[in-house]
């Protein structure tokens, strides 16, 4: 029989709080990362990962485990945004002037003014 013992469980999901603290615990520098880990039964790698997605995004990208968003990117997407927003304008504009020109083609509708048969037997 061998000294090892399989432990098979479900994984541990960590709130945004309990995150916050452990990270909190890294940077305070009274104990390593791993001292740290232990101490909260966490693995070694993820105060790592969250201490560095922290550093990159703030506390936000420590609550979802997302990545965070570079500035180039959000640059990049606003300079998009504004190519849309001149594309749809330009778009409008063609719509009122097409919608202008069919007006002027279009030929009025001939209105019939039908007189009522009463109105001739009035006085």
């Amino acid at each position: 029989m061998s000294g090892y013992e399989v432990i098979a469980g479900r994984r541990r999901f960590w709130s945004a709080a309990e995150k916050l603290r452990i990270v909190d615990e890294t940077l305070d520098g009274s104990a390593s990362i791993s001292v740290v880990a232990r101490r909260n039964g966490v693995s070694a790698n993820l105060p790592y990962r969250w201490r560095r997605l922290m550093l990159e995004g703030g506390s936000v990208a420590v609550t979802g485990d997302d990545g965070v968003t570079s500035n180039r990117l959000v640059r990049q997407m606003d300079q998009c945004i504004r190519e849309l927003e001149r594309q749809l304008g330009r778009k409008t504009m063609e719509v009122e002037i097409l919608r202008e020109a069919l007006d002027k083609v279009r030929p009025e509708k001939p209105t019939l003014l039908m007189r009522s048969p009463l109105e001739d037997d009035l006085p």
